[in-house]
């Protein structure tokens, strides 16, 4: 039987487009003049890199 799919299994799978994906988020937003939208999407970018490398250490 193939294992279940978990919300943590599939974003560590995909973290480097997810990380990506929230970084061209963020540019569009600083784009836009919005960069308080920016700096929240880039700290969520942060927390998933942090915590990968926490995980890797």
């Amino acid at each position: 039987m193939a294992e279940q799919e978990t919300v943590e299994t599939v974003a560590a799978l995909y973290l480097g487009n997810i990380l990506y994906a929230l970084e061209a988020c963020a540019l569009g937003f600083e784009q836009q003049g919005q960069g308080d939208h920016a700096a929240f999407y880039r700290g969520i970018a942060r927390k998933l890199a942090e915590a990968r490398g926490r995980e890797k250490a």
